[in-house]
């Protein structure tokens, strides 16, 4: 029993010190960032490569659970509705899942996938090689030249690779509602303006750069602080997928609590 107790005490410090080097880290990329911008001394041409970079790593990836996500909520959500006799609800349960659940969770999860993943992978290697310490003896600030452009390229590629798979994901919802479903394509487009608002596609996008912010912070710091030759780069990785993933589902829960008390599904 001691020694199950000295374990969960060192688990529960460890993972309180890990969340504290995290806000630290997110706070002093943020800073430095802001007056970079301000000073008109941003790296754009690095922030772009990377951008680019990880757009390539996650459309396709993005519009292949799109469609297979839109089809399911079509598909569920019409059998539900179809034996309460109100299939044309079908357009606003299958629309408002996909914007308000789908595209800001498939974003988050790509890119805490893929995108943490590489981020973690670079920095980390940069770390076992000493190029990070390099940099500092030269008077280098390594969130500057390796963070600040990561954290503007996640912050870009999010609210568009959200807008890729929200558009897939109900082009696929609405081609199974009236391909499988019967609904009328007039139908299905009048119920989803009759209970979708712009507040719901605002939520989406702020989802999605919340998720994105997250994941590029929780990924350079695993990557920069990598120990250990290879196995620690491959530790790093690991670590920062798991907790980019575990991150964007907890703040997803506090954020849909916190949309559905000041924004309530409006009834047509």
């Amino acid at each position: 029993m001691r020694a199950l107790r000295e374990n969960a005490a060192d688990t529960v410090l460890s993972s309180l010190g890990t969340l504290g080097r995290a806000a630290r880290s997110g706070f002093v990329a943020t800073r430095v960032v802001a007056e970079d911008l301000a000073r008109l001394r941003f790296q754009w041409r690095e922030a772009m490569q990377q951008a680019w970079f990880l757009i390539t790593v996650s459309a396709l990836p993005g519009v292949l659970m799109a469609v297979p996500f839109g089809v399911i909520v079509s598909a569920q959500v019409g059998n539900v509705v179809h034996q309460l006799g109100a299939n044309s609800l079908i357009g606003a349960a299958g629309g408002l899942g996909v914007i308000k659940q789908g595209a800001p969770l498939a974003t988050g999860l790509l890119l805490g996938g893929a995108g943490a993943a590489a981020i973690a992978a670079d920095l980390g290697a940069r770390t076992i090689r000493e190029e990070v310490d390099a940099m500092r003896v030269m008077g280098i600030d390594p969130v500057q030249r390796l963070v600040a452009p990561r954290m503007v390229a996640m912050l870009f590629v999010a609210p568009l690779l959200n807008i890729l798979i929200l558009v897939v994901g109900m082009v696929a919802g609405y081609i199974v509602a009236i391909a499988a479903l019967g609904v009328t394509p007039g139908s299905y487009w009048e119920s989803f303006g009759a209970f979708a608002t712009p507040v719901d596609v605002w939520v989406s996008l702020i989802k999605s750069v919340i998720f994105g912010y997250l994941v590029v912070v929780i990924a350079c710091q695993r990557g920069l602080e990598a120990r250990g030759g290879p196995r620690g780069v491959a530790d790093g990785v690991n670590a920062a997928v798991i907790l980019s993933v575990v991150s964007i589902a907890v703040v997803n829960t506090a954020i849909t609590q916190v949309v559905t008390m000041f924004f309530p599904t409006r009834v047509a």
